[in-house]
Protein backbone atom coordinates (compact mmCIF):
# COMPACT_ATOMS: atom_id res chain seq x y z
CA UNK A 1 0.00 0.00 0.00
CA UNK A 2 1.21 3.47 -0.52
CA UNK A 3 -0.58 6.66 -0.24
CA UNK A 4 -0.05 9.42 -3.48
CA UNK A 5 -2.15 12.25 -2.43
CA UNK A 6 -3.86 13.43 0.82
CA UNK A 7 -6.57 16.10 1.27
CA UNK A 8 -7.96 17.60 4.79
CA UNK A 9 -11.07 19.21 4.95
CA UNK A 10 -11.66 21.62 8.01
CA UNK A 11 -16.02 21.41 8.12
CA UNK A 12 -17.72 23.38 10.02
CA UNK A 13 -21.30 21.42 11.08
CA UNK A 14 -23.70 22.86 13.59
CA UNK A 15 -25.29 20.85 16.40
CA UNK A 16 -29.13 20.45 16.69
CA UNK A 17 -28.77 21.23 20.13
CA UNK A 18 -26.89 23.38 22.35
CA UNK A 19 -24.56 20.90 24.08
CA UNK A 20 -22.85 21.94 27.55
CA UNK A 21 -20.19 20.32 29.55
CA UNK A 22 -18.19 20.91 33.12
CA UNK A 23 -15.86 23.34 31.48
CA UNK A 24 -17.62 24.96 28.05
CA UNK A 25 -20.32 24.91 25.65
CA UNK A 26 -20.76 24.54 22.25
CA UNK A 27 -23.40 25.20 19.16
CA UNK A 28 -21.20 24.13 16.21
CA UNK A 29 -18.34 21.30 15.51
CA UNK A 30 -15.04 21.95 13.60
CA UNK A 31 -13.93 18.64 12.64
CA UNK A 32 -11.02 17.74 9.88
CA UNK A 33 -12.04 14.99 7.21
CA UNK A 34 -8.72 13.24 6.19
CA UNK A 35 -8.97 12.04 2.27
CA UNK A 36 -6.06 9.36 1.53
CA UNK A 37 -5.32 8.41 -2.18
CA UNK A 38 -4.03 5.04 -2.80
CA UNK A 39 -1.52 4.78 -5.49
CA UNK A 40 -4.69 2.30 -7.60
CA UNK A 41 -6.46 5.79 -6.93
CA UNK A 42 -8.62 4.07 -4.30
CA UNK A 43 -9.51 6.48 -1.68
CA UNK A 44 -10.28 6.10 2.34
CA UNK A 45 -11.37 8.48 4.71
CA UNK A 46 -10.81 9.54 8.65
CA UNK A 47 -12.24 12.16 11.07
CA UNK A 48 -9.81 14.15 13.55
CA UNK A 49 -12.47 14.90 15.90
CA UNK A 50 -10.26 17.38 18.28
CA UNK A 51 -11.96 19.75 19.84
CA UNK A 52 -11.80 23.44 18.97
CA UNK A 53 -10.31 24.84 22.38
CA UNK A 54 -8.02 22.92 25.01
CA UNK A 55 -10.97 22.05 27.35
CA UNK A 56 -11.16 18.19 26.77
CA UNK A 57 -7.41 17.90 26.43
CA UNK A 58 -4.44 20.17 25.06
CA UNK A 59 -5.27 19.42 21.35
CA UNK A 60 -7.42 21.88 19.29
CA UNK A 61 -8.94 22.05 15.23
CA UNK A 62 -5.82 24.41 14.86
CA UNK A 63 -2.77 22.50 16.15
CA UNK A 64 -4.07 19.53 14.65
CA UNK A 65 -4.45 20.69 11.38
CA UNK A 66 -0.68 22.24 11.94
CA UNK A 67 0.81 19.41 13.07
CA UNK A 68 -0.56 17.02 10.37
CA UNK A 69 0.78 18.99 7.30
CA UNK A 70 3.94 19.88 9.15
CA UNK A 71 5.18 16.34 10.69
CA UNK A 72 2.50 13.59 9.96
CA UNK A 73 1.47 13.98 6.59
CA UNK A 74 5.18 13.91 5.09
CA UNK A 75 5.82 10.53 7.24
CA UNK A 76 2.87 8.90 5.40
CA UNK A 77 2.76 10.36 1.88
CA UNK A 78 4.57 7.71 -0.43
CA UNK A 79 5.54 5.29 2.29
CA UNK A 80 5.38 1.63 1.52
CA UNK A 81 3.04 -0.55 4.14
CA UNK A 82 1.39 -3.38 3.66
CA UNK A 83 -1.36 -3.48 6.90
CA UNK A 84 -2.64 -0.30 8.67
CA UNK A 85 -1.49 -1.27 11.54
CA UNK A 86 2.12 -0.61 10.62
CA UNK A 87 0.95 3.10 9.73
CA UNK A 88 1.97 4.14 13.44
CA UNK A 89 5.39 3.04 13.27
CA UNK A 90 5.58 5.90 10.13
CA UNK A 91 5.87 8.59 12.92
CA UNK A 92 7.28 7.30 16.03
CA UNK A 93 9.15 10.46 16.78
CA UNK A 94 6.25 12.57 17.40
CA UNK A 95 4.94 12.58 20.60
CA UNK A 96 1.32 13.09 20.81
CA UNK A 97 -1.45 14.72 19.06
CA UNK A 98 -3.11 11.26 19.52
CA UNK A 99 -6.39 13.07 17.66
CA UNK A 100 -4.28 14.33 14.51
CA UNK A 101 -3.04 10.76 14.25
CA UNK A 102 -6.32 8.90 14.69
CA UNK A 103 -7.89 10.35 11.71
CA UNK A 104 -4.86 9.72 9.72
CA UNK A 105 -5.05 5.98 10.95
CA UNK A 106 -8.84 6.14 10.12
CA UNK A 107 -8.14 6.92 6.51
CA UNK A 108 -5.26 4.24 6.08
CA UNK A 109 -7.82 1.79 7.74
CA UNK A 110 -10.63 2.60 5.04
CA UNK A 111 -8.30 2.83 2.40
CA UNK A 112 -7.06 -0.55 3.12
CA UNK A 113 -10.47 -2.17 3.86
CA UNK A 114 -11.86 -0.78 0.60
CA UNK A 115 -8.89 -1.43 -1.84
CA UNK A 116 -9.16 -5.52 -0.02
CA UNK A 117 -13.17 -5.42 -0.23
CA UNK A 118 -13.54 -6.41 3.66
CA UNK A 119 -15.79 -4.02 5.66
CA UNK A 120 -13.79 -2.28 8.69
CA UNK A 121 -15.80 -3.72 11.08
CA UNK A 122 -14.51 -7.50 10.27
CA UNK A 123 -11.01 -6.49 9.50
CA UNK A 124 -10.69 -5.27 13.32
CA UNK A 125 -12.19 -8.72 14.17
CA UNK A 126 -15.29 -7.27 15.07
CA UNK A 127 -18.06 -10.16 16.18
CA UNK A 128 -21.28 -8.57 16.04
CA UNK A 129 -24.12 -7.69 13.75
CA UNK A 130 -25.28 -4.49 15.10
CA UNK A 131 -24.30 -2.59 18.41
CA UNK A 132 -26.13 -1.09 21.64
CA UNK A 133 -26.19 2.34 21.30
CA UNK A 134 -26.13 5.10 24.29
CA UNK A 135 -26.82 8.89 24.29
CA UNK A 136 -24.62 11.94 26.13
CA UNK A 137 -26.75 14.72 27.61
CA UNK A 138 -24.96 17.92 28.46
CA UNK A 139 -25.94 20.21 31.77
CA UNK A 140 -28.89 22.26 30.71
CA UNK A 141 -30.40 25.40 32.17
CA UNK A 142 -33.27 23.84 34.22
CA UNK A 143 -34.28 20.19 35.25
CA UNK A 144 -37.42 20.25 33.23
CA UNK A 145 -35.56 20.37 30.43
CA UNK A 146 -33.05 17.74 31.15
CA UNK A 147 -36.09 15.62 32.18
CA UNK A 148 -37.57 16.57 28.37
CA UNK A 149 -34.23 15.28 27.19
CA UNK A 150 -34.07 12.11 28.83
CA UNK A 151 -37.60 11.66 28.38
CA UNK A 152 -37.22 12.38 24.08
CA UNK A 153 -34.18 9.64 24.25
CA UNK A 154 -35.81 7.19 26.06
CA UNK A 155 -38.79 7.23 23.65
CA UNK A 156 -35.71 6.97 20.85
CA UNK A 157 -35.40 3.81 22.22
CA UNK A 158 -31.51 4.64 23.89
CA UNK A 159 -30.32 1.73 26.15
CA UNK A 160 -28.52 3.79 27.93
CA UNK A 161 -27.72 7.79 29.10
CA UNK A 162 -25.24 9.37 30.44
CA UNK A 163 -25.34 12.64 32.01
CA UNK A 164 -22.89 15.42 32.73
CA UNK A 165 -22.36 16.95 35.81
CA UNK A 166 -20.12 19.22 37.04
CA UNK A 167 -20.04 21.30 40.62
CA UNK A 168 -23.82 22.26 41.74
CA UNK A 169 -25.24 20.20 39.07
CA UNK A 170 -24.73 16.59 40.05
CA UNK A 171 -26.43 14.80 43.06
CA UNK A 172 -30.01 17.08 41.76
CA UNK A 173 -30.77 16.76 38.44
CA UNK A 174 -29.52 12.51 38.81
CA UNK A 175 -31.95 11.98 41.38
CA UNK A 176 -34.72 13.91 39.60
CA UNK A 177 -34.22 11.57 36.64
CA UNK A 178 -33.67 8.70 38.63
CA UNK A 179 -36.84 8.98 40.31
CA UNK A 180 -38.45 9.21 36.65
CA UNK A 181 -36.69 6.26 35.47
CA UNK A 182 -35.94 3.45 37.87
CA UNK A 183 -34.97 1.20 35.38
CA UNK A 184 -33.12 3.56 32.82
CA UNK A 185 -29.65 2.61 32.54
CA UNK A 186 -27.48 5.66 34.17
CA UNK A 187 -24.39 6.98 34.23
CA UNK A 188 -22.63 10.11 34.65
CA UNK A 189 -19.32 11.73 33.83
CA UNK A 190 -17.42 14.73 35.26
CA UNK A 191 -15.40 15.26 32.26
CA UNK A 192 -12.46 15.63 35.75
CA UNK A 193 -13.93 18.74 37.00
CA UNK A 194 -13.92 17.82 40.58
CA UNK A 195 -10.92 17.58 43.08
CA UNK A 196 -9.67 14.87 45.21
CA UNK A 197 -9.90 15.69 48.85
CA UNK A 198 -12.17 14.35 51.25
CA UNK A 199 -15.51 16.35 51.13
CA UNK A 200 -15.56 15.56 47.71
CA UNK A 201 -15.12 12.22 48.38
CA UNK A 202 -17.89 12.06 50.41
CA UNK A 203 -20.44 14.04 48.15
CA UNK A 204 -19.69 11.66 45.49
CA UNK A 205 -20.03 8.67 47.44
CA UNK A 206 -23.49 9.97 47.81
CA UNK A 207 -24.09 8.88 44.32
CA UNK A 208 -24.34 5.21 45.59
CA UNK A 209 -27.80 5.40 46.22
CA UNK A 210 -28.92 5.89 43.23
CA UNK A 211 -27.84 2.86 41.16
CA UNK A 212 -25.48 4.03 38.67
CA UNK A 213 -23.80 1.93 36.03
CA UNK A 214 -20.94 4.08 36.62
CA UNK A 215 -19.36 7.26 37.59
CA UNK A 216 -16.78 8.61 34.57
CA UNK A 217 -13.94 10.52 35.44
CA UNK A 218 -14.28 12.44 38.68
CA UNK A 219 -11.29 14.09 38.99
CA UNK A 220 -8.19 15.35 36.62
CA UNK A 221 -6.46 13.10 33.85
CA UNK A 222 -3.10 12.52 35.44
CA UNK A 223 -4.85 11.96 39.58
CA UNK A 224 -4.93 7.96 38.90
CA UNK A 225 -4.35 7.53 42.76
CA UNK A 226 -7.65 9.93 43.42
CA UNK A 227 -9.50 7.52 41.24
CA UNK A 228 -8.02 4.59 42.94
CA UNK A 229 -9.13 6.13 46.52
CA UNK A 230 -12.44 6.99 45.16
CA UNK A 231 -13.28 3.42 43.90
CA UNK A 232 -12.39 1.99 47.51
CA UNK A 233 -14.63 4.42 49.01
CA UNK A 234 -17.70 3.85 46.50
CA UNK A 235 -19.72 1.14 45.32
CA UNK A 236 -20.38 2.72 41.84
CA UNK A 237 -17.51 1.69 39.05
CA UNK A 238 -15.35 4.44 38.31
CA UNK A 239 -14.79 4.46 34.17
CA UNK A 240 -11.76 6.59 32.96
CA UNK A 241 -11.99 8.37 30.04
CA UNK A 242 -9.07 11.26 29.82
CA UNK A 243 -6.85 9.52 31.62
CA UNK A 244 -5.91 6.79 29.61
CA UNK A 245 -4.49 7.71 26.47
CA UNK A 246 -1.95 5.11 26.00
CA UNK A 247 -1.50 1.27 26.56
CA UNK A 248 1.05 2.76 29.49
CA UNK A 249 -1.76 4.55 30.86
CA UNK A 250 -4.10 1.49 31.35
CA UNK A 251 -1.47 -1.08 32.29
CA UNK A 252 -1.11 1.75 35.47
CA UNK A 253 -5.04 2.28 35.60
CA UNK A 254 -5.30 -1.85 36.03
CA UNK A 255 -2.25 -2.03 38.23
CA UNK A 256 -4.02 0.27 41.09
CA UNK A 257 -7.37 -0.44 40.64
CA UNK A 258 -8.38 3.11 39.80
CA UNK A 259 -11.54 2.08 37.73
CA UNK A 260 -13.88 -1.05 37.25
CA UNK A 261 -14.44 0.54 33.20
CA UNK A 262 -13.16 1.83 30.49
CA UNK A 263 -14.10 4.18 28.52
CA UNK A 264 -12.26 3.66 24.97
CA UNK A 265 -12.09 6.65 22.58
CA UNK A 266 -11.03 6.11 19.85
CA UNK A 267 -9.33 9.65 18.80
CA UNK A 268 -8.16 10.14 22.13
CA UNK A 269 -5.95 6.86 22.43
CA UNK A 270 -4.31 7.89 19.08
CA UNK A 271 -6.31 5.51 16.40
CA UNK A 272 -8.41 2.45 15.50
CA UNK A 273 -4.90 0.02 16.10
CA UNK A 274 -4.38 1.27 19.77
CA UNK A 275 -7.96 1.38 20.55
CA UNK A 276 -7.98 -2.23 19.58
CA UNK A 277 -5.09 -3.04 21.38
CA UNK A 278 -6.52 -1.11 24.35
CA UNK A 279 -9.62 -3.50 24.07
CA UNK A 280 -7.49 -6.57 24.34
CA UNK A 281 -5.81 -5.50 27.42
CA UNK A 282 -8.94 -4.81 29.33
CA UNK A 283 -10.73 -7.46 28.33
CA UNK A 284 -7.87 -10.05 29.38
CA UNK A 285 -7.87 -8.29 32.89
CA UNK A 286 -11.71 -8.26 32.94
CA UNK A 287 -12.71 -5.05 32.64
CA UNK A 288 -15.52 -3.82 30.41
CA UNK A 289 -15.42 -1.39 27.67
CA UNK A 290 -17.53 0.77 25.46
CA UNK A 291 -16.92 3.29 22.84
CA UNK A 292 -17.10 6.81 23.80
CA UNK A 293 -17.73 9.80 21.54
CA UNK A 294 -16.25 13.15 20.73
CA UNK A 295 -19.56 14.23 18.76
CA UNK A 296 -18.01 13.00 15.75
CA UNK A 297 -19.57 13.68 12.46
CA UNK A 298 -20.38 10.38 10.17
CA UNK A 299 -17.08 9.00 8.88
CA UNK A 300 -15.07 8.89 13.01
CA UNK A 301 -18.82 7.29 14.02
CA UNK A 302 -19.01 4.96 11.53
CA UNK A 303 -15.26 3.78 12.21
CA UNK A 304 -16.89 4.01 16.18
CA UNK A 305 -19.75 1.47 14.96
CA UNK A 306 -16.75 -0.64 13.57
CA UNK A 307 -15.08 -1.27 16.73
CA UNK A 308 -17.78 -1.69 19.16
CA UNK A 309 -18.66 -4.85 17.58
CA UNK A 310 -15.36 -6.40 18.58
CA UNK A 311 -16.74 -8.25 21.92
CA UNK A 312 -15.20 -6.90 24.68
CA UNK A 313 -17.68 -3.89 24.16
CA UNK A 314 -20.05 -4.92 26.30
CA UNK A 315 -21.53 -1.98 27.31
CA UNK A 316 -23.59 0.30 25.01
CA UNK A 317 -21.25 2.98 23.36
CA UNK A 318 -21.70 6.69 22.28
CA UNK A 319 -23.13 5.67 18.44
CA UNK A 320 -26.19 7.33 18.53
CA UNK A 321 -27.90 7.99 15.10
CA UNK A 322 -26.50 10.97 13.11
CA UNK A 323 -29.65 13.11 13.82
CA UNK A 324 -28.80 13.23 17.45
CA UNK A 325 -26.82 15.70 16.58
CA UNK A 326 -27.01 16.56 12.85
CA UNK A 327 -29.46 17.59 10.87
CA UNK A 328 -27.58 16.74 7.93
CA UNK A 329 -24.21 14.44 8.51
CA UNK A 330 -20.73 13.80 5.71
CA UNK A 331 -22.19 10.54 5.35
CA UNK A 332 -24.75 8.51 2.88
CA UNK A 333 -26.70 7.02 4.46
CA UNK A 334 -26.56 8.23 7.62
CA UNK A 335 -25.99 6.44 11.53
CA UNK A 336 -29.44 5.31 11.99
CA UNK A 337 -30.43 4.05 15.44
CA UNK A 338 -33.32 1.71 15.61
CA UNK A 339 -34.47 0.99 18.90
CA UNK A 340 -31.06 1.43 20.58
CA UNK A 341 -28.81 -0.60 18.03
CA UNK A 342 -27.15 0.11 15.31
CA UNK A 343 -26.66 -1.69 12.23
CA UNK A 344 -22.66 -3.12 11.74
CA UNK A 345 -22.11 -1.89 7.94
CA UNK A 346 -20.39 -5.16 6.07
CA UNK A 347 -19.83 -3.61 2.80
CA UNK A 348 -16.11 -2.61 2.50
CA UNK A 349 -14.63 -0.05 4.42
CA UNK A 350 -16.76 2.33 6.62
CA UNK A 351 -19.48 0.79 4.38
CA UNK A 352 -21.19 4.68 3.62
CA UNK A 353 -20.35 6.82 1.18
CA UNK A 354 -18.86 9.88 1.26
CA UNK A 355 -21.34 13.34 1.03
CA UNK A 356 -18.85 15.49 -0.78
CA UNK A 357 -21.47 17.92 -1.11
CA UNK A 358 -22.02 18.53 2.20
CA UNK A 359 -18.58 18.25 3.15
CA UNK A 360 -17.73 21.22 0.57
CA UNK A 361 -20.67 22.97 1.62
CA UNK A 362 -19.27 23.81 5.05
CA UNK A 363 -15.74 23.73 4.38
CA UNK A 364 -13.89 26.31 6.21
CA UNK A 365 -10.10 25.72 4.56
CA UNK A 366 -9.06 22.76 2.76
CA UNK A 367 -5.09 21.14 1.80
CA UNK A 368 -4.28 19.42 -0.57
CA UNK A 369 -0.70 17.51 -1.33
CA UNK A 370 -1.07 17.21 -4.80
CA UNK A 371 -0.71 21.21 -4.51
CA UNK A 372 2.02 21.60 -2.43
CA UNK A 373 6.03 21.95 -2.88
Amino acid sequence: MRITRARLFEVRLPLVHRFRTSSHAKSTLDHILVEFTGADGQVGWGEIASPAGPFYCPETTTTAWDTTIAFLLPTVLDADWDHPEQVDDLWQRVRGHRFAKAGLVGAAWDLWCRTHEVSLAASLGGTRTKVRAGVSLGIEATIDDLLEQVEHQVAAGYHRVKLKISHGWDLEPVRAVRSAYPDLDLHVDANGVYTDDDETMAHLAELDAFGLTMIEQPFAPRDLLGHARLQQRIATDVCLDESVEDLFDLELMISLKAGRVLNIKVSRMGGLTVARAAHEMARNAGIPVWCGGMHEFGIGRAANVAISSLPGFTLPSDVSGSDKYYARDVIIPPVIAEDGWVQVPTSPGLGHEIDLEQITANTLRRYDSAQTS
